[in-house]
């Protein structure tokens, strides 16, 4: 039976982090363990055994061969590759929806935490004037501080329509109403007008250290309070192997729609061959909370 175009994307993304080597493994001496995985806490016993089990179970699902460096790339350069891939995943997957989800889409890899870049999404375009006067006034910037400052990794981005595809099947806009709809492009013009409307943040993290949960909640708070409009989906995705970690940004309501984990199925299958009952029951208490999801439920999730 071939398999669907979620779960060959799936399997393309596990099978991309394998070769390009974000995913890999590296010697070591500790935990009777002869190597440990990218994504594992050398100092955590636990993290070093599911990461080493979960990697193993990766490659073998997709046929490929985890391999060993000499020694791990360096943190940022892992996190950088991570987005890349998680941009390559969405958008072979997302585009797929136009009959769910019609409309012309930007899924792109932001880069970088440029200042002003959240000012080209509608709902945000307010931020770029505050931005330009905070770099005018030192006080208006100390004042303020960073918490205007949104720099997603990954964006899914919708482009406004025409009139003409408005009006396709009946006459439903004109000049006597529908004058602020962000959707029709006519109420976007000007130089600086933005021509986006930001439908999904995404948050990448290969692994999840406390200081990065909290940078995370923190931001997607920042995209609640700082918007005029809708809010767009707000949401994480890890490599991270550990359940503990994972439930410092996953457990709660208010700030992220909910965390996808690149692996979970064997995530779940780790946990359990390796008998670490407790992890793996906070584990299915957030997926049955609906706070924990796999990748491929990501797409479908961000067309509601």
């Amino acid at each position: 039976m071939s398999m669907s175009l979620f779960s060959c994307a799936r399997a393309d993304f596990h099978r991309c982090l394998i070769e390009g080597q974000t995913l890999s493994t590296s010697g070591f001496s500790k935990f009777s363990e002869s190597f440990i995985a990218s994504n594992a806490d050398s100092g955590q016993k636990m993290s070093v055994k599911v990461a080493n089990l979960l990697a193993e179970k990766i490659a073998s699902n997709v046929g490929s061969t985890i391999v060993r460096r000499e020694k791990k790339k360096e943190g940022q350069t892992l996190g950088n590759e991570f987005e890349d891939h998680c941009a390559n995943f969405l958008s072979s997957t997302f585009d797929s929806l136009q009959h769910l989800r019609p409309g012309t889409w930007v899924i792109e890899k932001v880069g970088g935490r440029s200042e002003g870049m959240i000012g080209k999404y509608e709902q945000y375009s307010h931020l770029s004037d505050l931005n330009r006067l905070a770099k005018e006034h030192d006080e208006l910037r100390a004042f303020l501080g960073e918490g205007y400052i949104i720099a997603p990794d990954v964006v899914i981005a919708r482009k406004p329509e025409s009139d003409e595809a408005l009006n396709l099947n009946a006459i439903i806009v004109d000049e006597k109403s529908c004058l602020k709809a962000k959707l029709r492009a006519k109420n976007h013009e000007g130089d600086n007008a933005p021509n986006l409307i930001l439908h999904a943040s995404v948050s990448c993290k290969f692994t999840m250290r406390s200081d990065r949960a909290q940078n995370t909640r923190t931001e997607a708070l920042n995209l609640i309070r700082s918007r005029k409009g809708r809010s767009p989906h707000i949401v994480s995705l890890t490599a991270e192997p550990t359940p503990s970690r994972i439930a410092s940004l996953a457990l709660g309501t208010g700030d992220m729609d909910c965390v996808y984990h690149f692996a979970l199925y064997e995530l779940v299958e780790a946990l359990r061959e390796l008998d670490y009952e407790d992890a793996l029951d906070t584990l299915e208490m957030m997926i049955e909370g609906k706070r924990v999801k796999d990748i491929s439920d990501l797409p479908l999730d961000l067309a509601v």
